[in-house]
């Protein structure tokens, strides 16, 4: 993927997803996650230290390997088990109705296609499973999405394939998602062309 992709976008993804008010919304996203645990996208682990007590196992999966020692850091401090597997979230090997409930955070905006993602979410999710999300994408507000789409094509370029204007909310529905639960918000101390969030619940229709 080249240095910068695996060095330095890392480091600066550490720098600004971190912070105290990202753990924060990470912390609300993840209350309802329990039992058999996939999560895709996983990148340096932020999401771990913020996985309640009823999670049982975790499996993550991400192409990428990003910042090892942070990770193994991070993992050594859990009470559950780690599988960490690179590979992308269009195709997984798992088996169907595999999994209590699926988690993405700050990821949909860069997996190339994001709804085969998706329906892979669906279909290895328990038949009672949730999807549970933390997603910025496509504003609302016509002016700042045009904007969106303006400065999509660099943001792609030094956020390594990064998109500011994938509308959430519709991705998840045509996976075959429900939409149980959607917060719209704007996240604080972040331009509005990257800070337009989603956070939610969707289970199988």
């Amino acid at each position: 993927m080249g240095f910068y992709a695996d060095h330095v976008f890392p480091c600066f993804m550490e720098l600004c997803l971190g912070t105290h008010k990202f753990q924060e919304q990470r912390e609300q996203a993840l209350a309802p996650v329990q039992g058999n645990v996939l999560e895709i996208g996983f990148g340096t682990g932020l999401n771990l230290p913020h996985y309640p007590k009823t999670v049982t196992w975790l499996t993550a999966v991400d192409p990428a390997t990003l910042l090892q020692n942070t990770v193994a850091h991070r993992t050594a401090k859990l009470s559950f088990p780690v599988e960490l597997l690179h590979m992308s979230a269009e195709t997984l090997p798992f088996e169907d109705g595999r999994f209590d409930c699926a988690v993405s955070t700050l990821t949909l905006c860069t997996i190339r296609d994001a709804v085969a993602a998706l329906r892979e979410v669906r279909r290895v999710l328990k038949p009672e499973g949730k999807f549970v999300f933390l997603e910025h994408g496509r504003s609302d507000d016509e002016k700042i999405a045009k904007w969106q789409d303006r400065l999509n094509p660099i943001q792609r370029i030094i956020a390594c394939g990064c998109n500011l204007n994938r509308p959430i909310d519709a991705l998840i529905r045509q996976a075959g998602l429900r939409l149980d639960r959607l917060d719209r918000f704007q996240m604080p101390g972040i331009p509005r062309i990257a800070g337009e969030m989603y956070r939610g619940v969707a289970t199988l229709k």
